[in-house]
């Protein structure tokens, strides 16, 4: 690890860290609490991937849609509009929206085959982001002076990489540039995930061979033929199963660095707070 002893990260001038965990569960908590002391750096995997290695994907998206409307169309073909994506800290919806969700494009799904399509895309952009983890660590006091960094990756992050191997590339990059830290919930924080889920499914990332997996196992147990699913039906399916099949691979993780309970993230009311949390881990 980055850091050997509380003292070692105590004593530390410049403090870098690497949050993961399930989405909902104090990431973006963690991560503003720091930024707002104005003395850490704010790395957000999820909007790299959105203005770096997706900005594209997503436009063009938006341009073939606005393509379907004469009037648009004719302005887009006079180069008389432009039209992107608004991606902040607090609006990741364009990257969402871009994923979409597998099922019958007439309640807002996208075929399979497209479907599986972005989510090779997102795979590809998120390992990118992540190892450009590094790269932000050092701007961030090269450019502009600040003195820690931390890293907000994305819930996606166990599935492209291999916890249980000494030798995993993206793992060995992240933890030779910062102390990762698993925010670990509960079985009452899982079962709040999914009620949350339920009410206002949103499109997620997934590794291949599991999405290709609960694709079957849904079609095998509902109505439904491939071209007509349900597709916030199907998402709320997987959602579960989604948990269930990361949480052994952030548990692999862990081992890289440290582990925190989301209870003790919701209680930090100061970097002061975060610092001796990590201390009282390590």
């Amino acid at each position: 690890m980055l850091y050997t002893s509380a003292a070692d990260w105590r004593a530390a001038p410049r403090k870098s860290v690497l949050v993961y965990g399930m989405s909902g569960l104090g990431k973006t908590h963690m991560s503003n609490l720091l930024r707002a002391s104005g003395s850490w750096f704010h790395y957000s995997i999820d909007y790299r991937i959105g203005t770096r290695y997706m900005g594209e994907f997503i436009a063009d998206n938006a341009k073939a849609e606005a393509m379907k409307v004469p009037f648009l169309r004719d302005l887009l073909m006079s180069d008389s509009i432009y039209i992107g994506s608004n991606i902040t800290f607090d609006n990741l919806a364009p990257v969402a929206t871009y994923l979409g969700k597998p099922g019958d494009p007439e309640k807002g799904g996208l075929p399979m085959q497209e479907y599986a399509r972005r989510q090779v895309q997102f795979r590809q952009a998120e390992i990118s982001a992540l190892y450009d983890t590094a790269h932000f660590a050092e701007r961030a006091e090269a450019l502009y002076g600040y003195p820690h960094f931390i890293c907000d990756s994305g819930g996606s992050i166990c599935e492209w990489v291999d916890a249980t191997d000494d030798n995993d590339a993206l793992m060995c990059d992240l933890a030779k540039h910062c102390l990762l830290i698993w925010i670990k919930g509960d079985d009452a924080h899982t079962q709040e995930l999914i009620r949350r889920f339920d009410r206002a499914p949103k499109p997620m990332a997934y590794q291949p061979e599991f999405l290709a997996r609960v694709w079957q196992e849904f079609l095998s147990k509902s109505k439904y033929s491939e071209d007509d699913v349900d597709p916030d039906e199907f998402i709320r399916f997987t959602y579960s199963r989604a948990l269930a099949h990361r949480q052994p691979r952030y548990e692999a993780m862990s081992r890289w660095g440290v582990t925190v309970t989301a209870d003790q993230v919701a209680g930090l009311g100061s970097p002061q707070d975060f610092e001796d949390l990590i201390a009282s881990c390590l």
